[in-house]
This record gives structure tokens, sequence and C-alpha cells, in this order.
């Protein structure tokens, strides 16, 4: 096949079925559609060309920068189609998690604006949340095409006119029974779905979640999805949340027994529907059928992968992590709410550590409170404990869950006299508490 641009190879990736013995599933064929083929290596690939193509004309004769809020593979794709015709491409995020997708955006030439904010995807209603306000100004604003993947209407066309139909035609004009996604912008879980089921009203969709605490790259947590604006709950018959050591083991069977290099959203989404499939599967006394994407490669993920299963790497595992923290740990946390933290403070007189990043510490935080990010707390507690026992400690984030997991692991380490802030700073704002600016 001979083609003029790489543009070109955007979509038409093959959906590969997955042997049983892999999967375990006596009744159910389960087949991968392989994103992970396209030029830019993931399903965003289709998102980005949908978006911006059809405006680069006008953008090139402007000299406009391309614009996304995004840390990941929309971010890739932009900057590469960007590069292509000689725009500039800017990525904004409020945290760039992935040290190698940072490097790769840096080799492609874009800049990148790390701005303060409570999450990556934005809050309408929050007109407080700087990347909101950034939303806002961007939205009116001359000199940028701004693709707006969250609330872009042509993010969910892509997959309306590329990556649904191409399911059914190689289904044989058949749509699966089942179709298990994971939810990022949600742009490809409700496109596809909604052309499955012109074809099949009857076919179940799955959407997957990141578990509230832990990071998996491309996946939202159950808050973080209601922040997208292209997020649609009755899009989904069900709503199931995977876990990084779930999204990791299914990441090692694709790789290892399928030969698929899939990253960790195509781990989690592999064993999503395995757990999920498993279920009705013995219930089944007809053949059925059900997809998943693999929506990008597992290079870009080594210090993910590294960090989180450091003996795949032939290195010992980390001292004092939070990834070895048991439920009961977790369940046993000592979290405080806001009235309660605030007496503590001024009657223990104990240390505020601020575990979000250095922007969203300088745009508001608790008085006299010391911002030390969650990346290098990590290494400090990898030494040992970075307080004297008899030191009251208060731990913050955003939204208390990270800060919860730390206080457990402090408690765990011997110190007893830690909290985490129940609700993060999110709760200390909306219960009218003092934040201070930097």
């Amino acid at each position: 096949m001979r083609y003029d641009s790489v543009t070109e190879i955007i979509g038409n990736t093959p959906l590969l079925r997955i042997d049983a013995a892999v999967h375990g599933l006596h009744n159910i064929d389960l087949y991968a559609k392989m994103e992970l083929f396209n030029p830019f290596g993931s399903v965003k690939d289709r998102a980005a060309w949908s978006m911006a193509g059809p405006f680069l004309r006008q953008a090139v004769q402007r000299g406009e920068t391309i614009v996304e809020l995004s840390s990941g593979n929309t971010a890739k794709a932009l900057a590469v189609i960007a590069g292509m015709h000689g725009l500039a491409f800017k990525s904004v995020t409020n945290r760039m998690k992935v040290p190698e997708i940072k490097d790769l955006l840096l080799l492609l030439g874009a800049e990148i604006d790390e701005l303060p904010g409570q999450a990556e995807c934005l809050d309408p209603t929050d007109t407080d949340d700087p990347l909101t306000r950034m939303h806002r100004t961007l939205a009116g604003a001359g000199g940028y095409l701004y693709t707006d993947q969250y609330y872009n209407s042509r993010n969910t066309g892509a997959h309306l006119d590329g990556t649904g139909p191409e399911i059914i035609d190689d289904l044989d004009g058949r749509a699966p029974d089942y179709f298990i996604a994971c939810i990022g912008t949600a742009g490809s879980s409700t496109g596809v779905a909604a052309v499955l089921r012109r074809h099949n009203p009857n076919v179940k969709v799955v959407g997957l979640v990141a578990q509230k605490s832990d990071f998996i790259p491309g996946i939202r947590n159950i808050d973080e999805v209601h922040e997208v604006g292209l997020f649609d709950p009755g899009v989904y018959d069900s709503i199931e949340a995977v876990s990084t050591d779930e999204a990791i083991d299914g990441l090692l069977a694709l790789v290892r027994r399928c030969g698929i290099l899939a990253g960790p959203t195509g781990g989690g989404a592999f064993q999503g529907a395995v757990r999920y499939l498993g279920a009705v599967d013995a219930q089944l006394t007809e053949r059925r059928s059900a997809v998943f994407i693999v929506c990008d490669r597992v290079e870009s993920y080594m210090s993910y992968l590294r960090e989180r299963r450091p003996a795949l790497f032939n290195r010992p595992a980390r001292r004092n992590s939070t990834s070895t923290l048991t439920a009961d740990e977790l369940a046993q946390v000592k979290a405080v709410e806001v009235a309660e933290a605030q007496q503590w403070i001024e009657r223990d007189r104990c240390v505020v550590i601020d575990l979000r990043g250095p922007f969203a510490y300088q745009a508001l935080h608790i008085d006299r409170s010391i911002n030390i990010v969650d990346d290098l707390f990590a290494e400090l507690v990898h030494g040992g404990l970075p307080f004297g026992r008899n030191q009251p400690v208060l731990l913050v984030c955003p939204v208390g869950d990270k800060s919860a997991r730390y206080a457990a692991l402090l408690t765990r380490m011997g110190h007893p006299q830690v909290r985490s802030l129940s609700g993060g700073i999110i709760a200390w704002r909306d219960a009218g508490a003092t934040l201070v600016r930097d």
C-alpha cells in the first residue's frame, strides 16, 4: 500500500482474536481492537486528526499555535500533526505524570505549560480552578487552534465514523454482544457504543475507571470522569473500577502471551473485560463475542512499571512504598475533617505537609504549610521516617486520597501522630477555611 501522508494511515486498525487459553472464557470470543497500530501509537491519533485536521489550512494561514489540555497521547499526536504543518504546539496540564511522554513531547518540539489545577479534566462550575479559567480564556482568544478534547464532539465523531464501523465490518456486519472500554476523555467509548447499538440495541457497554486511589495512565477515576464534558453515564450499562495491579497484570498477559505490546490502559481493559465477562460466561448457552480496545504501546511506560513492579526489571522491591499497603491499613487511616484539623494545627502546632505540585501550592495553600511534592515525599519516606515520632503531622493533597495513603504508610512505619485531611484542599476551600497565596 502506498500513501502520500502519514495521516492517511490513521485508522483501519486490526481486530485481533485473543486465544481462549489466555483469557479462560469458554463461551465468549474476545477481540482486541488494536489501536496501538495507529501511526503515532495510540487511539488518540483518530481524535487528534479529527479535531485538528479540518482547521489546519486556516491555522497555517494565521500562524496559530495548536493547544490542548493533555499530558499524554492526545498531546503526542497533536505535536506530530502540528510539526508536519509548520505549526507550534502547546500542551497545557497540571501535571506531567509519565516522564517518557514529557521527554517525547519535548523531542517533538512541544511547549509544555504546567499550571495549577485540581484535576486535568475540567469542572466548568468551578470558577476558581486555574485550568478552568485558562480553558475559558483560550476558547475566546485569537492565535490558537484549541482542540478541546474533553468537550469537542469531533473527538466522539472520530469513533462514530471510524472505530465503530471498523469493528462492525471486521465482525462481518454484526455488533459484538459486549463492548468493554476504559474511560479517559470518553470519546472512544461514547462513539463506538453509539455505532454498536445501531446494529445491536442489546449490546452491553461496560465502562472501566481507575480505583479512586490509583493512577493508571489514560484511565480516569470515578470522580474525574464526571468532570469530563463528553462523559454521559447513560452510555454505559455498567461502570467498573480496575486497579493498578490489574492493569499491570493485564499488560503482562497481553505482552507475554499474545505478543501485543500494550500499555497500562490496554492491560486494564483486558483485565477488566476478563473479570466482567467471567461472571457471565458460565451462564451462557450460546456463543457470544466481546471487544475491548488496546489504546497504546508499552514503551512509554517503563518508569511507571519500574516504580510499581521493580521485580520485573530484576530490582529489589522499594522499602516503605504506598503500593504495598493492605486494604486493612488503608481502612484504619486517621483522617480528620476541616474543623478538627484547624483545632489540631493551633493546639498541637502540627506540621502541615502539602503534597500537591508547586504551581497548585503557589496558587492557594494552608498558611505555614510546607510543600513537598508527592513524588519527592515518596523518596523521603523510602529512606525512613522523615519526621520525629513526637512531631504531629497533617498531610494534605487535592481531595484526600494520596494523603490518606501516605498517612497509612507513616503509621505502619511507627509514626503515632500522623493524620490525613479528609477531602483535601478542596474540602478546606469549600468549608471557607483560610487559604493563602504565595
